[in-house]
């Protein structure tokens, strides 16, 4: 059970200001109490995605991978944020149905070893599963489609990336969304009745949003220094990616010239 007081003041906000944007405290408790009871099922659908689709990782086209399941307190402090930016949207969202508007409750990160890695994996996975545009979810009611059994692809992916990065993401058949700190593939998919948001990123920016979200995100994100810094590193980062691939494209020059003499 969450202790309110310490989640309220966790959150900057009180119980009135939670009701003025037409957050009842009531509601958030049942939400909670609800995830707990069907974290263990969580827990086994991600092991059985990890099993079926990414133990193999050469099949997949990774490094490597992790998972994990949303923790109550940050499903709920999603939940508050997300009815806050937009009430329209999330106006229907409760108890009975927040697996239909939070795709994230079961969390997938692959890493690779080099960035262009990236387009092995998305071949793999957009082959493996259903990528049909007209199953991409608009509604987030009206378009859930309540059969366990039928996995499939739920939205378009989409690259997050920084202002300036190589055009080493382009693609058609991903959503280009620029201009932050942030970098990372997102699929969103269907599998066993509930939404899981599988991550690719390489093992750089892993370190880098793994010390964001333990500094900055979500709760310090409008202090200008850490903000600053988290930038900062965020900087860092890409240069370690690109000297990583030149790295390799060095390497292989080596290999191919060695092949010839």
């Amino acid at each position: 059970m969450i202790d309110k007081k310490e989640f309220l003041s966790l959150c900057n906000t009180t119980e009135a200001e939670l009701e003025k944007n037409g957050i009842l405290w009531n509601e958030l408790e049942k939400t909670g109490a609800v995830y707990d009871s069907i974290n263990d099922t969580l827990h086994g659908i991600s092991k059985d995605f990890i099993d079926e689709y990414l133990y193999d990782i050469e099949k997949a086209g990774i490094h490597s991978y992790r998972y994990r399941i949303k923790d109550t307190g940050h499903l709920l402090e999603k939940i508050i944020r997300k009815k806050r930016e937009n009430p329209a949207k999330f106006e229907d969202l409760d108890h009975t149905n927040f697996h239909k508007f939070i795709t994230d409750l079961i969390g997938i990160r692959v890493f690779f070893l080099y960035r262009e890695d990236w387009v092995h994996f998305h071949r793999y996975i957009t082959s493996i599963f259903e990528n049909n545009p007209e199953l991409y979810v608009v509604d987030r009611l009206e378009d859930f489609d309540d059969n366990p059994d039928h996995y499939y692809i739920a939205e378009k992916p989409k690259v997050y990336k920084r202002s300036g990065d190589t055009r080493i993401y382009d693609s058609k058949e991903i959503d280009i969304i620029a201009g932050g700190v942030y970098r990372s593939l997102h699929y969103i998919i269907k599998y066993k009745g509930y939404y899981i948001e599988v991550q690719g990123r390489t093992l750089f920016e892993e370190g880098w949003s793994e010390i964001d979200h333990d500094i900055v995100y979500p709760y310090h994100k409008d202090d200008e220094m850490l903000t600053d810094f988290s930038k900062l590193l965020s900087r860092l980062t890409g240069m370690a990616d690109e000297m990583s691939s030149y790295f390799r494209r060095i390497k292989n020059s080596v290999e191919e010239d060695n092949s010839k003499q």
